[in-house]
This record gives structure tokens, C-alpha cells and sequence, in this order.
């Protein structure tokens, strides 16, 4: 069973007919409880930063997530979702994210529109668990206006250019997360959530 944290920043339903389709259970939690039980998590997100952070905490989601994930259990960030995981962001001023990944989210910069949105090409430059079973490049849906700034480079697993190279897929241990949105993204998006529920 995946779990997937629902805290009222987009619409799910397609990631859970993307799991559905190849042939994983999925359920939607909103709860401390619900979070304290999952066996494998995906935390989803669309929208800001601080919007998000501030639904967590009104829904009492943070200190259950940490201790989960602590413990072990995988995790998958969309997105959002993804961002949330790092230390901070500059989105409408300064937010603190769960520090998970060392490092801070920061808007894209330069002459390219923004938000970044449609398809563009992702560059592995590591074997992850995520990509097992992908080509060195693919394509993927992504619409965002922050990147992810690590400051390890060893927990990118992938890149894509947008104004900058840019981290799109991390890994650190048992927490994953990826920019693009995998329920858009066709072949490759199905292939990394295969991946991910057969951890």
C-alpha cells in the first residue's frame, strides 16, 4: 500500500490512476495516524511553498513525517512536494522545509518564461533505484517556478537545463523526489513510480 499525503494542494487523482494502472494500491492520508502507519509515502504538491508548509502544520502532518521517514520508510516528493524537503525557500520571502536535504529552493532565474512548464529533457548522472530500467535521458512533464539547490551534489540523481542546470531527481537514503510530475510524464513517469513502489 502507498500512501500519498494529502494537505489540500492539488488535484490526486491522477497520480493514484497512475499507480492504479500498473497495478499498486494506493490511499490518501491526511492524518498524523495515517502518516504513523504507511508503509511507503508520497507527499504530492503544487503551488507555494509557505501555502504548503502552513497546511502541514495545520494539520499536524511535520512531526509525523519526520519520525516516519526517520525510521526508514521511503518517501517520494513531487514537485512541490520535493522542495519540501530541503532546508529552506525564498518563495515569498523565507520559509523553513522539513531539512531533510541539506540546501534551499530558489526561483529560476534569467530571460526563459517562468514558470517553467511542458516537457523537457532529464539527464541521469547516477544510478538510483529511480531510474533502474530508464535510458541516460528522457523527457518529463514539469511546471514550477523554484529549483532545488542541494548542497551535496552527490544526492542529485538527474539534471535538466531551464535558464541553468538544475537539479530535478534526488536521492538521500530512503528519501527520493523529483521535480517533474511522473503521473504527466508518460513512459518515464510510469517506469519511476514502478521503481519507487517496488522498493
Amino acid at each position: 500500500m502507498i500512501s500519498i499525503v494529502n494537505y489540500g494542494v492539488g488535484n490526486l487523482k491522477s497520480l493514484q490512476n497512475a499507480i492504479q494502472f500498473l497495478g499498486f494500491e494506493s490511499e490518501l492520508i491526511s492524518s498524523p495516524t495515517g502518516v504513523l502507519r504507511a508503509e511507503k509515502l508520497i507527499l504530492p504538491g503544487v503551488g507555494a511553498f509557505s501555502f504548503a508548509m502552513e497546511n502541514i502544520h495545520k494539520l499536524n502532518l511535520k512531526d509525523a513525517l519526520l519520525e516516519k521517514v526517520g525510521s526508514g520508510v521511503p518517501i517520494l516528493g513531487i514537485c512541490l512536494g520535493m522542495q519540501l524537503f530541503f532546508s529552506r525557500s525564498v518563495e515569498r520571502g523565507e520559509h523553513k522545509g522539513f531539512d531533510l536535504i541539506p540546501g534551499q529552493v530558489l526561483k529560476i532565474n534569467g530571460e526563459l518564461k517562468v514558470p517553467h512548464m511542458g516537457w523537457n529533457e532529464i539527464t541521469f548522472n547516477r544510478t538510483s533505484i529511480l531510474n533502474k530500467n530508464l535510458p541516460p535521458s528522457h523527457y518529463g512533464y514539469f511546471v514550477h517556478s523554484f529549483y532545488c539547490q542541494p548542497e551535496d551534489s552527490n544526492t542529485v540523481i538527474a539534471t535538466t537545463e531551464y535558464g541553468g542546470t538544475f537539479a530535478c531527481a534526488v536521492e538521500s537514503e530512503n528519501i527520493f523526489g523529483v521535480q517533474f510530475h511522473p503521473e504527466k510524464s508518460q513512459e518515464l513517469g510510469l517506469q519511476i513510480l514502478k521503481n519507487f513502489s517496488e522498493i
